[in-house]
């Protein structure tokens, strides 16, 4: 049965034009406000957001995230981190050790982070706006970090364009619900091959329409390239440092 939330969701598109209109004060308060209200592991909200609407900060980060123009073009930037800096506090108030090299922990405030983005990106829908995830602030976390002036133990996730739909693109169609969704048990392999064969030939009908026959491969060859090389290794030194 469908209802507002569930159009809301299913019509998600990514916004990359933004028309002049700020976004009013009040707005920006409600959706950072549902960002926080996201779930959170064991409520430890390793996360925090930094809302970047100085015009010279964000050209600088469009240029740090590949030179992604709607990042300067966009009403509001935000940026979201992963941070255990206020738990090294919370530690330090009670003298306790403050045991954060773990990989639950760097899963921990992924998670976190990701959901309150997904909170605030969802939120700031359904006031009419329109906005897209920006993984490019992970090229250079460093410079990420000194423009925004990260303390210890935070790490830049993604950043999210805010701003007034300039734009209707067409809705990328997903993989087949049948190879995600499993019940009870994971699907055999040659079920799953069954539905990404199917899933190439509806991704590469989509680009060859949305590009008029300049692109054609499909999902599963993009994913096949993109994954054939390694991608921002530089991470791994920056997270350990």
């Amino acid at each position: 049965m469908r209802n507002n939330t569930i159009d809301l969701l299913q019509s998600h598109r990514s916004i990359r034009r933004y028309t002049d209109k700020p976004i009013p004060k009040e707005i920006l308060e409600e959706i950072l406000t549902s960002a926080q209200w996201a779930p959170s592991s064991h409520h430890v909200q390793a996360y925090s957001i930094i809302v970047v609407d100085d015009q010279e900060k964000k050209k600088v980060l469009s240029e740090v995230a590949g030179s992604q123009r709607y990042v300067a073009e966009c009403q509001v930037f935000l940026v979201f981190c992963a941070d255990f800096y206020r738990l090294s506090l919370a530690c330090e108030m009670w003298d306790t050790k403050f045991e954060v090299d773990e990989v639950e922990n760097l899963l921990v405030a992924g998670v976190d982070t990701a959901l309150a983005a997904e909170n605030a990106l969802i939120a700031a829908r359904s006031y009419g706006l329109g906005g897209v995830m920006i993984g490019g602030i992970r090229n250079n976390p460093e410079s990420v970090k000194e423009l925004l002036g990260l303390p210890n133990y935070t790490i830049p996730i993604m950043g999210m364009c805010l701003g007034y739909p300039n734009q209707e693109p067409w809705q990328k169609p997903r993989t087949p619900k049948e190879v995600v969704v499993h019940y009870n048990q994971y699907l055999p392999k040659e079920k799953i091959i069954e539905g990404l064969e199917l899933y190439e030939e509806i991704s590469s009908d989509y680009y060859k329409r949305r590009t008029n026959g300049a692109r054609q491969e499909g999902w599963t060859k993009q994913m096949a390239q993109y994954l054939s090389n390694p991608r921002r290794v530089h991470l791994k030194d920056f997270i350990k440092k």
